[in-house]
């Protein structure tokens, strides 16, 4: 595959390095020189001085026919845009964007970035079970259909503790698929089924109703 990557940092230098080693074609832009002089001489001529937001840049580097566009900056909105440019102006199949804010995550897949990586989320789903508090989990992506497959669990301060599921404000978008109780053999849950503490609920949304169905399963 043509992979062009753009962000020249110690993401992009280890993602580069990683993708060359699996037989990959790979193209980074970076603007500064430093950077850019620096995996030139560890890496070889791959790496091409200039600004990955830009449509001159990306034509340079043979956007028109790349298989994917990776967008590894520190800025988000940096990400969005080279992302976004890919996508419209040279039709690249498939982008994948670095995200440093959660918060952006549902726009930049309203806005068609194919894939997204947020660092705080990764880490937070991580320790999940060092962090109790953490809301919502991202399982699954089912990218075709602009889903997601997440787990929410309840905590015992929960308001929604004790609720049927029928009592559950859920946003239209959203399906619960699977509830996993202590103790308990994992079932789907039905209109009857009774909200416990530490239960584990497995449901599909769309990324613009997480915060809405973490909401209508945990309470405020």
């Amino acid at each position: 595959m043509y992979i062009i990557i753009v962000g020249g940092g110690k993401v992009g230098y280890h993602l580069a390095k990683a993708l060359l080693d699996e037989g990959h074609e790979i193209l980074v832009t970076e603007k500064y020189a430093d950077k850019s002089e620096s995996i030139c001489n560890e890496l070889g001529s791959v790496c091409v001085r200039g600004d990955g937001c830009e449509a001159a840049t990306l034509d340079e580097v043979g956007a028109g026919r790349a298989d994917m566009l990776i967008a590894v900056t520190g800025d988000d909105e940096d990400n969005l845009v080279a992302c976004q440019v890919a996508k419209h102006k040279f039709n690249v199949p498939r982008t994948i964007a670095r995200i440093s804010n959660p918060k952006n995550e549902a726009i930049f897949k309203k806005l068609g970035i194919d894939v997204t990586i947020s660092s705080t989320n990764v880490i937070l789903e991580s320790i999940e079970e060092e962090v109790p508090t953490h809301p919502l989990t991202h399982l699954l992506p089912i990218r075709d259909k602009g889903l997601e497959i997440v787990e929410v669990k309840i905590l015992p301060e929960s308001t929604t503790v004790g609720k049927s599921a029928k009592e559950l404000s859920l946003p239209p978008e959203s399906v619960l698929s699977l509830i996993i109780s202590k103790g308990q053999k994992p079932r789907i849950p039905t209109t009857n089924t009774i909200l416990q503490a530490e239960d584990r609920i497995i449901a599909v949304t769309s990324p613009e109703s997480e915060e809405a169905l973490r909401t209508a399963l945990r309470g405020t």
